[in-house]
């Protein structure tokens, strides 16, 4: 699939796999709300655009650390009815302040887990805490540290994976520190979420300073890129997140996990943001044709 305008340059950086090299399978899934708030027709448009899962943040727009059971039961059968699967729960988890008392976010998490059961899938992903302006990484890892150990307990005793996603202004923000969270932490139920355009804004190259890093304990991908200078985010060959370099990279290492469209190409806040269909179709054509000529196969 060509790709007019400034990603032709960027797919140019890496070299075609030869045709007869085999070619890994990447399952396709896709942040629905970042559709629609209804999930019928975010079902929809991403097995429009060739996806067999979702990953669910929120549905009618409730937040899916607000659905109560009622309401996952009912985007269950919506899903089910579709024969569509979910990759993982986009939880919120992590994106409160240090403040907080300790037990808030695994009290929360708990619930996380029972709809994630619910939902029949074995990720959620979390973040590693915000601080007050005063306050520097080094005041609050102590703090940080605590909470993301009793969490990750806390999954791997329900026998699911927290990947943590590398967010701006949150502990793990950058890669010397998710390093530092999933050392510290050390537990097969706490990975890494990896996200290209929010470490291109925080001053980040993605595959030049992080991949070789934090691939030992990368679960996840979320596909997105940025520009640099603006921290604005656009589709995939389009911003500086040196996504060719790195799905290049996870395919001559045998990646074969999820890919996971989160575009932000319409809004972009706190705890999400939003694409439309015809702007989620953009980045996933985007991104499929990024894939293609590296050689992964998406579905």
């Amino acid at each position: 699939m060509a790709v007019p305008g400034p990603q032709a340059a960027v797919f140019s950086k890496v070299e075609a796999p030869l045709p007869n090299a085999q070619h890994p399978t990447w399952t396709l899934s896709g942040f629905g709300d970042e559709v629609d708030p209804d999930p019928k027709v975010q079902v929809a448009v991403l097995q429009a655009l060739g996806a067999s899962h979702i990953e669910v943040r929120s549905a009618w727009g409730t937040n899916v650390s607000e659905l109560d059971d009622a309401q996952v039961a009912e985007l269950k059968a919506v899903l089910d009815g579709a024969g569509m699967k979910v990759s993982a729960v986009a939880s919120p988890i992590g994106k409160v302040d240090i403040s907080l008392p300790a037990d808030h976010e695994v009290t929360r998490l708990r619930r996380i887990i029972e709809v994630a059961k619910a939902l029949d899938t074995r990720y959620i992903r979390l973040f590693s805490f915000f601080r007050a302006a005063d306050q520097t990484p080094e005041d609050i890892r102590d703090a940080v540290m605590e909470r993301m150990s009793l969490m990750a307990a806390e999954a791997e005793g329900a026998g699911v994976v927290l990947i943590h996603e590398n967010e701006k202004e949150i502990y793990g923000d950058t890669p010397e520190r998710v390093l530092d969270i999933l050392e510290t932490v050390n537990s097969p139920a706490l990975r890494a979420a990896w996200d290209n355009a929010n470490f291109v804004q925080v001053g980040v190259k993605p595959f030049t300073d992080a991949y070789a890093m934090l691939r030992p304990h990368l679960e996840y991908l979320q596909v997105k890129d940025a520009v640099a200078a603006t921290g604005v985010v656009v589709p995939t060959g389009e911003g500086d997140g040196e996504l060719m370099e790195t799905l290049a990279a996870l395919r001559s290492d045998g990646y074969t996990g999820f890919a996971s469209l989160e575009p932000h190409l319409a809004v972009q806040h706190e705890l999400g943001g939003y694409s439309g269909p015809a702007a989620f179709g953009v980045a996933a054509r985007a991104f499929r044709a990024a894939a293609d000529s590296v050689g992964i196969t998406l579905a």
